[in-house]
């Protein structure tokens, strides 16, 4: 019997316009007030993946 509490959404597959699809997660360890000057941005999870892209140009530029 499905949940009647389900959200029928949750099952359509995610899509995505992005060239290579994100399928999975990173986690590490920062100071208190990183986290906050990071949670204080529109969309901390897209302002991470721009500064990490960046630091990985630069560092294949070298």
């Amino acid at each position: 019997m499905p949940n009647p509490k389900g959200n029928p959404e949750s099952l359509k597959p995610f899509t995505t316009d992005r060239e290579e699809p994100m399928t999975t997660s990173i986690s590490f360890r920062c100071t208190e007030s990183m986290k906050e000057e990071v949670k204080a941005h529109d969309d901390p999870a897209e302002f991470c993946r721009r500064a990490i892209q960046k630091a990985l140009d630069e560092e294949k530029g070298k």
